[in-house]
This record gives structure tokens, sequence and C-alpha cells, in this order.
């Protein structure tokens, strides 16, 4: 056994052991810390929401009005607008629940289990002010929470166990990195310490380093001792000539490819803002094929604001530009945060798909999902709009499903990686219709038939659009629906069974029933109820197939 090797076995160890205790210690102090001011930061908006809700109380108190069960659900209304208002991530729920463990009151969607809801029950049951552990929608969650006597709530501000903890874990990852690299480091501090123990090759190393210091290859290493060190020596002078010649070259081969690399990154860098980054790695990987399209299917989504030519002539170009950007922003997050690609921007319209180049099973799911969001992060915007008094923005959705041709599309002058094909032209003209059926969101058939056991749906309409013959059935969906909307689905639904199989009357009666349920100002129930009864007293021919020629967009 060579000396070296005794030497590393003897002291390496030892170093390793003081790295490893140092660094765990450092580890469990800040991980430690993280954690209590996460805690605390939970539990300062349990307290806020808590002052809160107290306050609004004491005014119900003092203006006598504890006793009136409208002033008591406005009060209620006023806290959990308060909660939402306090959220500051996605990840963050704000709720309180009933003795039964009934959410009542929410900053998001929260639908728990039936085991999830006793949980809950034997929380508020208990009544007790804590920092508690629980799950909600099969995710784990932690929180602070606290009871509220006067609504008979249990209130807890909570977060995603893998969020509240991320910053601990990102410490361990950059503890177990920063351990890793201190062992390197410690090694091959060790090897130099043996080499400068094994003292015949002191003179020979010298040499060396002196010459890789210089970069000058013309030097070389003195042949001290007529034994294996010196054979070393006389073989690196005889490595040193060959590689003199060859310096030349290898410095400008690099010098190229440092070049073609900075090249490189630029060219992504810039192009990564107008295509996405997998369509740009196929390119370099593949760049004979970069103007080959292929047929895919995938989700396509339209989006537009309603009335923008009006929006636009009564704003200042200024605020205009201001406005469009904030407004881009956040729909654009919300396709990107469902993995959806924006493919262009049309004037004040946003064209998204879903499919490629990376293909994924929930493709239409989470196209509808984005479009239901971006509705929903059109309140947040007009929130801004109105606070900066300016006007508020209305959108219209149209999403369709299928084949269409992808590619990069264009020359090798100007190229667009984009979609086109008649589905494309479909999601197009559905975003079109969502004002003439006043709905904010519009789906194709196929999109319904993936979404239809996930997402509550309505049948709207059969309609040929401008362009094409064939009738084609639209839907509107939402996330979920109250009890009376749920009936009213129901009755339109049957309606609509009725209306397509030319029973007018029976089908008129169902669609009057759907207009008592959802009001009188929903349109798709109360156009159908005009239409079965203009066909009730007036048939149509025997080869009616229910299918509304749209001639406009």
């Amino acid at each position: 056994m060579s000396i070296r090797l005794k030497i590393l076995l003897v002291v390496l160890p030892i170093l390793v052991a003081a790295i490893l205790i140092g660094g765990a210690s450092s580890f469990f102090s800040a991980s430690s810390a993280v954690t209590r001011l996460a805690t605390d930061f939970l539990g300062f908006k349990a307290y806020e929401i808590e002052k809160y809700a107290e306050s609004q109380w004491n005014l119900l108190v003092e203006n006598d009005a504890a006793s009136r069960p409208e002033m008591v659900d406005a009060a209620k209304a006023a806290v959990e607008s308060f909660a939402t208002s306090v959220v500051r991530s996605e990840t963050e729920l704000v709720f309180a629940v009933d003795r039964s463990g009934t959410p009542v009151m929410r900053s998001g969607p929260v639908l728990p289990s039936e085991a999830e809801r006793r949980a809950l029950a034997a929380l508020a049951e208990a009544g007790k002010r804590s920092f508690t552990d629980f799950t909600l929608e099969g995710a784990e969650r932690v929180g602070a929470g606290f009871p509220f006597g006067p609504f008979g709530w249990f209130v807890v501000a909570s977060e995603r166990r893998d969020a509240f903890y991320s910053d601990v874990n990102a410490i361990a990852r950059q503890s177990v990195i920063i351990l890793a690299g201190s062992v390197v480091v410690a090694a091959l501090l060790l090897l130099l310490f043996v080499g400068y123990l094994v003292k015949p090759l002191e003179s020979v190393v010298g040499a060396m380093k002196r010459i890789i210091a210089s970069n000058e290859l013309s030097g070389r290493v003195v042949v001290a001792y007529d034994d294996e060190i010196g054979h070393l020596s006389h073989t690196f002078n005889l490595m040193l000539g060959a590689l003199d010649q060859a310096y030349g070259r290898i410095k400008r081969y690099a010098f190229e490819a440092v070049l073609a690399q900075k090249k490189e990154t630029k060219i992504r860098n810039l192009f990564q803002l107008y295509v996405p980054k997998e369509v740009i790695d196929q390119v370099f990987a593949n760049p004979e094929e970069a103007l080959v399209g292929d047929d895919r299917v995938v989700a396509i989504l339209f989006s537009d604001i309603r009335g923008f030519t009006s929006i636009s002539e009564a704003m200042a170009p200024y605020d205009l530009v201001t406005s469009l950007n904030r407004y881009f922003e956040i729909m654009v997050d919300v396709i990107a945060a469902r993995n959806g690609i924006v493919d262009k921007y049309i004037g004040d319209a946003i064209m998204a798909f879903w499919g490629a180049p990376v293909k994924r099973d929930d493709d239409a799911y989470q196209s509808v999902l984005a479009g239901l969001e971006m509705t929903e992060a059109l309140d947040r915007f007009n929130e801004l709009q109105r606070r900066d008094g300016q006007p508020e923005f209305h959108i219209g959705v149209g999403i369709a499903y299928g084949v269409v041709t992808v590619g990069n599309i264009g020359c090798d002058k100007k190229m667009n990686y984009t979609v086109i094909g008649d589905n494309v032209n479909l999601a197009s003209r559905l975003e079109g219709q969502t004002k003439e059926y006043k709905q904010p969101l519009l789906i194709s058939e196929s999109v319904h038939y993936k979404v239809k056991d996930l997402l509550p749906c309505r049948l709207l309409d059969k309609v040929a659009v401008k362009g094409k013959k064939q009738g084609v059935r639209i839907y509107t969906v939402r996330k979920e629906l109250d009890e009376l909307e749920e009936e009213g689905w129901k009755a339109h639904a049957e309606a609509c069974d009725h209306y397509w199989s030319m029973r007018f009357r029976e089908a008129a009666d169902g669609f009057r029933e759907a207009v008592r349920l959802l009001g009188p100002d929903d349109f798709p129930a109360a156009e159908l109820l005009r239409r079965a009864e203009g066909y009730a007293r007036n048939p149509p021919p025997p080869d009616w197939d229910g299918v509304e020629v749209l001639t406009h967009k």
C-alpha cells in the first residue's frame, strides 16, 4: 500500500466527519428558523382575519344589527373578501367550517371528502386556537386556526405542506450540495498536501507547474533521476513537443467553439421569447426538418376583448398600452400555468394551444381550466382598472379540440411555430359566438367529450358556423354549480333532448322551467324557449335537423 493511500485513508475520514457535523448543525439551525418564520406568518394572517372579523361583529353589535340575518351575511361576506385579499399564492387557502365540517367561507374552491369533512368537524368541535396539520382535497396542508363564536365558525389560514416547507427543502438541497462540494475540495487539498510530502516528485511537479503557468510548451522538465521519475520526466518532455505543435490548433478550435456556443446561446435566449424552448431544441437538433409540418391533435383557445374599439377610443394611448400589457401579462401567466403555449397576439386577441410540441393526456382539460381561470383572472384585472379609473375589460373565450397542422410555418427568412386547420377556425368562431350567446366561454363538442366527466357542461345550441354547412354542438362549462344552477342545467338538458327530437311542446315546458330556475336573463334557455314555442305553433319540415346557420363571425 502506497504512502499516498495510507495518508488518504487516515486523514480523509476525519475531514469528512468534521464537515458533515458542521453542515448538519448549520442545516438544522437554518431550517428551524425558516419553519418558525413561516409558522409565524400563517399565525399573523389568522390573527389579522380574526381582528377583521371581530371588527365586523362589533359594527353589527354597535348598530343593533346582530339580529338581522342580511346584515350578518353581509359581515360574513366582508370577512370572506378580506380573507381572500390576504392570500398571496395559489397554494394558500383561507376557509371556515361550521361544527359539521362544512365549508362556510373560503378564499378559493374547497371540496373536502367525507373523511376530510369529519376531520374538519373535529377541529371545529374542539374550538381551540392551534397550529395543525390536515388533509384537504387529497393534499396535505398546514394551518393556523381559531374559533370565531359570533358566526359559529372555525377559521383556518392554511398553506400546502410542500409549499410551506419549500424553503426548508431548498436549504436541505443546498446543504447537500455544499457538503458534497466541501468533501470534494477537502479531498483535492489533501491530494495536494500528499503530493507536497512526496519529496522526490517536487522538482518534476515544480517544472510542470511553471510550464502550465506560462503556457510555454517550449520549456522542458529537468531529468534529475535515472529511475521511474526520470523516465516520467523524459516522457513528459516528448509529450510537450507534440503538444507544442498542436497547441495553436487547439487554441483556434477552442476560440471558435466559444464563439459558436455564445452565438447559439444568444439565439436561444432571443427566440425563446417567441418560440417554445422545445421547438428551438428541435430546430437545432434537426435543422433540415425546420419547415416540415405535422398533423397533431391539439386544443386551441382564442380569447378576445369585447368592444375593444370603443375602449381604445376612450383611453389615452399610454393608458391603453399600459392596460393591455397588464392584461396580457395576467392572461399569459394563466395559460402558461396550465402548460399552454401562446401562439400569437392578434390585436387584442390571444391565440394559444395545448398538445404541441409536447403532447399530454389532459390537454383538453387543461385548456378548459385555463379558459375558466382567464375569466376569473379578469375580475382581478378589472379591480386594478377600477382603481386606476380606467374602463373594465370583458372577454370571450372559445376552445376547440381536434386535428390541426403544427409546425414552423413560413420560409427560411421568417418562420412562425403555429397551428392551422379547420379546428383553429372553429375555435375562433366559437370565441366570436360568446357575445351572441352571452357566455364568457364556449367549447366544441370534441372538448365536451374530453371534460364532461370532470366539469359541469351545458349544451347551448347546434349551429353551423360561417364556412361550415355541417352542424356542431356548442357547450359552455363551469368549475362548479350551486344547487339551483344544477337543477336549471338539468331542466335545460332534458328540454334540449325534446327540442332536437321535435317534441316542441315538451321542450317549451322544459325551457320554461329552466328560465324559472335560472332567471329571465339566462339567454340560452330563453332563446331556445322562444324557438320551441315558435316551432310548436309552426312546425318545421320533416327533414329539419335543428341546426342554426350563423352567417356572422
